[in-house]
């Protein structure tokens, strides 16, 4: 496993590190598997671990916390989300900073978050909905000040809503946040565009999610993929996306089976692979968080970083790939 420095903070943190979302709330997830999967990890040097109160309202949290426990000899840093006091995602430009973070709703959902997990403190507190145009109000900003004053959390960071990377740059640049969460892989290159420029120049840490694309990438969706009722996914890939998917990922392992058979004598590279290697590639990014709910998932992801950036000329080739999508009902 390599490690990168995390933006302004002295933190060593693994490239691949681990997103927790599927393990709190999404179907055909078992509670053991997940606790078995998150020591494998911490085991093969994944020390960035990423939740949210959302995730399953604490559960996704709970499990985090075991992890931790089970093994402090090894520094793990902790990372969750605190949800918006409207319990609507993303946010919206009509949404006051009041609607969605009022200070007690900060501070409650901090300390709920430190219950659920059985931690006195985690090291990054991020914001799970953002609106650039709240920079201007600095509430929260005082509110987070005093959580890290007390001991309880020790940076700050936002969360961007899906596709809209561009809504977080005033939060970067107003040195009040420490990182930015974002959607960014082979499809959603945007972020290269502006955000990360401005988190270069703010030393503010990427923190690259949905690494495959809500499993786009992994290339195994088919346009008849179906998922157990109450699974957001099913709400997500809705034709309109599932289509469209498919046949850009169909397009892309096109691509990748005629540059592996140009290049027989070097080890092949599968899809998932190229996605998390794709990230790995930019150094702007801190950390990436693919979800990793069976041991298989983080023998694979974590074996990426072993493999390194991907070669520049197969790398040009991913940029005819890029996707340049808008938010949709949807997609929320």
């Amino acid at each position: 496993m390599n490690y990168r420095t995390f933006g302004r903070t002295s933190w060593q943190v693994s490239e691949i590190g681990y997103g927790m979302w599927g393990m709190g709330s999404w179907a055909n997830s078992e509670d053991q598997e997940s606790l078995d999967s998150l020591q494998a990890a911490i085991e093969l040097g994944c020390n960035f671990f990423d939740t949210a109160y959302a995730y399953g309202e604490g559960r996704s949290e709970g499990l985090l916390g075991q992890a931790v426990r089970a093994d402090r000899e090894r520094k793990v840093y902790t990372a969750t989300k605190i949800p918006p006091k409207n319990l609507q995602w993303p946010a919206r430009p009509e949404f006051t900073l009041d609607d969605c973070y009022p200070p007690e709703h900060i501070e409650e959902y901090v300390h709920r978050s430190l219950a659920n997990a059985g931690l006195e403190s985690f090291d990054l507190i991020q914001f799970h909905t953002w609106e650039d145009a709240w920079i201007e109000d600095h509430l929260w900003a005082m509110t987070v000040e005093s959580l890290v004053s007390q001991g309880l959390v020790s940076a700050v960071g936002i969360s961007i809503n899906r596709w809209e990377p561009w809504n977080g740059i005033k939060a970067v640049q107003s040195g009040l946040i420490d990182s930015v969460q974002v959607i960014y892989n082979i499809f959603d290159q945007n972020p290269e565009d502006e955000l990360f420029p401005a988190c270069r120049e703010n030393k503010v840490a990427v923190i690259a999610r949905v690494p495959f694309d809500e499993g786009t990438l992994t290339g195994t969706l088919t346009t008849d993929s179906k998922w157990p009722e109450g699974d957001w996914r099913n709400v997500y890939f809705v034709p309109e996306n599932l289509v469209p998917s498919v046949e850009r990922a169909e397009a892309l392992k096109q691509m990748l089976r005629e540059w592996n058979q140009a290049h027989h004598n070097e080890p092949e590279i599968t899809l998932p692979e190229l996605a998390l290697r794709f990230i790995l590639s930019n150094p702007d990014v801190s950390t990436m968080i693919p979800g990793m709910r069976k041991l298989s998932h983080v023998q694979a992801n974590i074996a990426a970083s072993d493999a390194g950036p991907l070669p520049s000329d197969l790398l040009e080739q991913l940029r005819k790939h890029r996707w340049v999508r808008k938010p949709a009902p949807w997609s929320d």
